[in-house]
């Protein structure tokens, strides 16, 4: 599918929720709760978006958090730099339950979520954006940690197909969303190929969400979009953003047809934020198709 013909939405995006986010991230949406949690990492906050009156409340939080997840039990888990553990909101604090193997000194943790079967998957990074020293983690309810995938720079994104028989994960730096053959049974991956790879004049690949049909959800980092990709890696359509730093997607609502989008201000100059005024805030857009609802942590 050429460019040209891509279907684009440009007014279709609405600011929720104006922030100022150095960094936002890492959305999740809770249906029990009827809130979305997000961070800003950078300034260590996690928010909590309530869907029904608009309102939203932050916490800051101890220790640096990159991603939460629900858990099958009750309550959030979260990844910090010491591995993964049970997250209390009301005092901001982590109880690591899960420890990392091994993790070099310089690195952080990313982006991350649960499988089906309720493991968690978690990306690390080079917190300077250079060297390829992250590793992707698979974490289990027993305790056991895996190290799946190494060498890389930025581990990103993350997400499965509906029929639970591919694993998608972003290569930041090189521009890829990567697909894997994937068993839900054991959880491992084999037969890595590109599905999805960004042109340089459109940023970097970042967070991703998965719906219904298979399409895949790309948050464009320095592209000013979101980008829909079919199961066969072309585009099907881009969702123009008012702010160059999309970061992470993820559908909510109590139908889960709202795609939640966060945003950065990170880097921007005076000029830039002055074109976008809106960096770092939280967007919604209704894309018209259901997303997948997110695994939790049986841990």
């Amino acid at each position: 599918m050429i460019e040209q013909k891509v279907k684009q939405y440009p007014l279709q995006v609405d600011c929720v929720c104006e922030s100022e986010a150095q960094l936002g991230e890492g959305p999740v949406w809770s249906k029990s709760e009827g809130v979305l949690y997000w961070l800003d990492i950078k300034n260590r906050q996690v928010f909590r978006y309530h869907v029904d009156n608009g309102q939203q409340d932050c916490q800051k939080v101890e220790p640096l958090i990159s991603c939460i997840v629900l858990r099958r039990a009750g309550g959030l888990f979260a990844a910090t730099h010491e591995g993964i553990g049970l997250f209390d909101y009301s005092k901001g604090t982590v109880a690591i339950s899960n420890r990392f193997n091994t993790e070099p000194e310089g690195n952080r943790p990313n982006d991350g979520k649960c499988d089906s079967a309720g493991r968690f998957w978690l990306g690390s990074m080079d917190d300077a954006e250079t060297k390829p020293t992250g590793n992707l983690y698979r974490f289990h309810g027993d305790g056991a940690v895996v190290k799946v995938l190494e060498g890389v720079v930025i581990s990103n994104g993350i997400g499965w197909s509906p029929d639970n028989k591919i694993f998608y994960f972003t290569d930041s730096v090189n521009r890829a969303i990567l697909a894997f053959d994937y068993s839900a049974n054991s959880g491992s991956l084999q037969n890595p190929r590109v599905f999805a790879h960004i042109k340089k004049e459109h940023g970097y690949p970042d967070g991703l969400a998965v719906d219904v049909e298979g399409g895949v959800w790309s948050a464009h980092w320095d592209g000013w979009r979101i980008t829909r990709y079919t199961p066969d890696g072309n585009i099907d359509r881009i969702i123009n953003m008012p702010v160059p730093r999309p970061t992470s997607c993820a559908f909510g609502g109590s139908d889960l047809m709202d795609l939640y989008i966060t945003s950065a201000s990170i880097g921007l100059t005076g000029q830039q934020l002055a074109k976008a005024p809106l960096s770092g805030s939280l967007f919604c857009h209704k894309p018209g198709i259901a997303g997948l609802a997110v695994g939790e942590y049986n841990g």
